[in-house]
């Protein structure tokens, strides 16, 4: 997706699997895809592992990728939420590559609420249009 090569992390395996599993699984499109953008949080620069915009361009699921030694715990929770207050994605998802989780932000995006499953992109795109209506 970025055109050009990059040395394979732990954690950059992780990422490029989840974008596989989006795009092949999920149908989430490439091309609405943003990896590692920077955005600021109070007043500094952070990066996020992926963002995936709707077909309107606005954020739609933040992603936060871990190598697979590192435990998915609260503090990685809280590193997504507090990128997210300024993207204000309605979907989150975390993953290790081992173990995965995914909310749904509330409309004031002061809580989550857990997913068994992340939904396709159809599915949000339907749900997130109806909210919009």
């Amino acid at each position: 997706m970025r055109k050009k090569w990059l040395v394979l992390t732990p954690e950059e395996w992780v990422r490029q699997h989840v974008v596989h599993f989006l795009h092949q699984h999920l149908q989430y499109p490439l091309g609405l895809m943003g990896l590692e953008r920077g955005t600021t949080y109070n007043k500094l620069q952070k990066r996020t592992d992926l963002c995936v915009f709707d077909q309107q361009g606005a954020p739609l699921l933040l992603v936060e990728c871990k190598a697979p030694h590192v435990s998915l715990t609260t503090t990685t929770i809280q590193q997504v939420a507090v990128y997210n207050q300024t993207i204000k994605a309605p979907y989150l998802f975390i993953s290790n590559g081992l173990h995965h989780y995914c909310w749904q932000v509330a409309d004031d995006g002061t809580s989550l609420t857990a997913l068994e499953t992340l939904p396709t992109f159809s599915q949000l795109q339907i749900e997130l249009d109806a909210l919009r209506k």
